[in-house]
């Protein structure tokens, strides 16, 4: 008899579990095999590189069982355009990242259950299709023309030479002359954000750098933040997080920022929150949205892990659930699968969004 869609989804959601469950044996069995295929690699990247090779299989292990318990191959051919650029900027080839996703498939048809391999080839083969299409690097995102380009430039200079407090100042003196919090939220913090993880990306920059740059944008933004204390009370409330795990925090944060200059009372609790604590905090100050944002695709289920139980739990109900982040974006239906009442792909729209469901109109 042939399955439903609904016990489909069981089986595809529990070969997801079975990559995640199996990820070190199957990445240990994966670089064993493409150092088989080709033993040049000991040569060409050295002592280390085997090492490497086994850190990138695990991450491409972990994305493969979320794109697979997500039921969606974009994810995972996302990710495997996204990883041609990291690698070719480190000196990884993409046909060298084909084989692997090739050894990828090997060592999943023989180390899971034989309906394991038919549900992943689909997910491999969009990665493989992707691998050729997708650029080998990517241009700069401060380039083009567009609100306070210029600020920007200058704000991200200052930062990547490890000069803070002129960066701080260039901001506050932006806002004194006029610049709206939101505009610089929208176009200078976010904008700079996402350049320095391009520049990460491309190798221009190293982890201390991003997390410098990242960290210094943080206390700059609470420094604005007397200006984003002064809106009328609305009478809502708002929690809002990042999952278990999930260290990205910044967009998450402009998302609460945003809503306490609508005039919500809003309570941050930033990255990698436990959900017994996400959980009372929601009932403790009787939220009335709880947003939660997943930056990474391997952090999905922990996101459908948190709306569950927020949805068992008598005492968050009735809060409405937003989610947000790079996979939601790219897959149009996934926060319906993950179970959240809706989707908002920036600050402004979340706001627009929770207004129009808690009623009354954006201020």
């Amino acid at each position: 008899m042939t399955e439903g869609p609904a016990a489909m989804r069981d089986v595809v959601k529990d070969v997801g579990r079975a990559i995640e469950a199996e990820r070190e044996s199957l990445a240990a069995a994966i670089t064993a095999r493409h150092y088989e295929l080709q033993p040049e690699l000991e040569s060409r990247y050295g002592p280390a590189g085997r090492e490497k090779c086994l850190q990138d299989a695990r991450y491409h292990l972990s994305y493969l069982a979320e794109a697979v318990a997500a039921s969606s191959p974009a994810l995972f051919a996302d990710y495997v355009g996204w990883a041609k650029v990291m690698l070719a900027a480190r000196g990884v080839p993409a046909a060298d990242l084909a084989r692997n996703i090739e050894c990828m498939r090997e060592a999943l048809r023989r180390n899971l259950r034989p309906e394991a391999g038919g549900v992943v080839s689909e997910y491999l083969d969009a990665g493989l299709k992707r691998l050729p299409q997708s650029p080998a690097e990517l241009p700069a995102l401060l380039d083009e023309a567009g609100p306070h380009a210029e600020l920007a430039r200058h704000y991200l200079t200052l930062l990547l030479r490890g000069e803070r407090h002129l960066a701080s100042r260039l901001v506050l003196d932006a806002a004194d002359a006029g610049v709206g919090v939101r505009e610089i939220y929208l176009h200078v913090f976010q904008r700079t954000q996402r350049e320095i993880g391009r520049l990460w990306q491309m190798n221009k920059i190293n982890v201390a750098q991003e997390h410098y740059c990242t960290a210094s944008t943080q206390l700059i933004m609470s420094q604005l933040y007397p200006r984003i204390f002064r809106t009328e009370r609305r009478g809502r409330a708002l929690v809002a997080t990042g999952v278990a795990g999930e260290l990205h925090e910044i967009g998450v944060r402009v998302v609460a920022d945003f809503f306490e200059m609508e005039g919500w009372d809003t309570y941050y609790l930033g990255a990698n929150a436990p959900t017994p604590s996400i959980l009372q905090a929601v009932a403790d100050r009787k939220a009335h949205v709880l947003a939660v944002s997943a930056t990474m695709t391997f952090h999905l289920r922990a996101v459908e892990e948190l709306i569950a139980a927020a949805r068992a739990d008598g005492a968050c109900r009735g809060v409405k659930i937003m989610v947000g982040g790079y996979p939601f974006a790219l897959e149009p239906e996934l926060w319906r699968r993950v179970g959240a009442d809706f989707y908002a792909a920036d600050a402004e729209q979340a706001v627009e969004a929770a207004n129009r469901l808690c009623g009354g109109s954006s201020l």
